[in-house]
């Protein structure tokens, strides 16, 4: 069997067009901060890392990772390539085993995970095309004819500009819609009100046959989501995502055994162990890992098996393939995140723009290619004029 040859990575730099950011555009966990400016900056992904492994015959398995990539990078280049370098592929969960108990000091979580989950989406990438399967197929196969997709976008605007975008996405039949909250703790009583608001006028356009997600970003604390909770009620909401920082679990478990609105998190939570954490606590109702971070598909393919013994679904973070793929050979993934086509803005767009052959959805669905071994994604060079490339 052909070898792991090399590990290249590089940082994508967007230096094209970007939405410019506005006020109240989404709560986030900066936003207890006194500070000037725009709190949702560091949370605006405006660079990507890809990694590329090559075997010994010339096959290549990509990887990506959207947090923090030039450390990512330096961790991939200096700690983690070696440790793959000279290895056989398929030893996928000796590898994986190998990089996390090797950086286990400092890599439990955060950069350390991130570099290892994009290493671990390389290596699948890289078995499905040394097999000439699609990685779904070699997690168990296809569980659902298509994806059902949620429309995930309606940041928190005016009212008008909000129910204009929900009622221009309502023409492709998505399954399911996400919008985000603009104020939090610090607006009061006031900011409450134009929260629910906006809830109520895209519930108003999108009707209640839909499902309809709202989303803190870690942007309020216990407190007042204990408050907003028995007010959102009746706009019957699928889940309340991130109301609290990942780190107050004990938040999270208590809010949702209120037993009011589900709640839904996991996006900022790292490693198998991590998530069993939130599941075992019933912290969450649906469990949102990002493969890209969590330890890539070896990681989520586990994490998986135990939300399933839970009888909690997972809706992976985000869209992109890594987690079409693990959503369509899993029965407990019922439905995926759908970031539709835009203009850069928080930076879950660049996707669009540096890989080609993530699916389009069609009347609210997509699907995945039998006959396209891998990911099927390919690094592309159509917009490699609005990027600045570090090797």
């Amino acid at each position: 069997m052909t070898k792991i040859k090399s590990v290249r990575t590089r940082v994508w730099n967007w230096k094209g067009k970007t939405v410019p950011p506005t006020g109240n555009f989404c709560t986030n966990a900066s936003d207890v901060l006194w500070e000037k400016g725009d709190a949702m900056s560091s949370f605006r992904f405006h660079q990507w890392l890809t990694c590329e492994i090559e075997t010994e015959d010339g096959t290549i398995g990509i990887g990506n990772a959207a947090l923090a990539p030039n450390v990512v990078k330096q961790a991939i280049d200096e700690w983690f390539a070696p440790m793959v370098i000279g290895e056989d592929p398929f030893d996928y969960a000796y590898l994986w085993e190998k990089m996390y108990r090797r950086s286990h000091a400092w890599g439990r979580k955060g950069v350390g995970m991130t570099a290892i989950s994009a290493i671990d989406i390389a290596i699948w990438d890289l078995m499905g095309k040394l097999t000439g399967k699609p990685v779904f197929k070699l997690l168990g196969g296809r569980t659902k004819e298509k994806i059902p997709v949620y429309y995930s976008k309606l940041y928190s605007s005016s009212i008008e500009a909000m129910q204009a975008e929900a009622e221009e996405a309502k023409k492709n039949n998505y399954q399911g819609y996400k919008m985000r909250f603009g104020w939090g703790p610090k607006d009061g009583m006031a900011g409450m009100r134009e929260n629910l608001k906006r809830v109520e006028a895209v519930r108003e356009v999108v009707g209640y046959d839909v499902d309809l997600m709202l989303e803190c970003y870690q942007g309020w604390n216990l407190d007042y989501t204990k408050r907003m909770l028995p007010k959102l009620a009746k706009y019957e909401p699928r889940w309340l995502e991130e109301p609290v920082i990942a780190d107050d679990v004990e938040g999270y478990r208590e809010l949702n055994a209120m037993g009011i609105v589900p709640i839904s998190g996991g996006e900022h939570e790292f490693s198998v162990i991590g998530c069993k954490d939130l599941i075992e606590k019933k912290a969450v109702s649906v469990l949102q890992y990002d493969t890209n971070r969590v330890g890539g598909i070896t990681a989520a393919q586990k994490i998986n098996a135990v939300a399933e013994a839970f009888q909690v679904p997972v809706i992976p973070h985000a869209g992109q393939m890594h987690n079409y793929h693990l959503t369509m050979a899993n029965t407990n993934c019922m439905i995926s995140e759908y970031f539709p086509v835009f203009d850069v803005e928080v930076g879950n767009e660049l996707f669009y723009y540096i890989f080609d052959g993530d699916p389009d959805a069609v009347d609210g669905y997509l699907d995945l290619d039998d006959n396209k071994p891998g990911l099927g994604i390919e690094i592309s060079d159509k917009y490699l004029h609005d990027f600045e490339v570090t090797e």
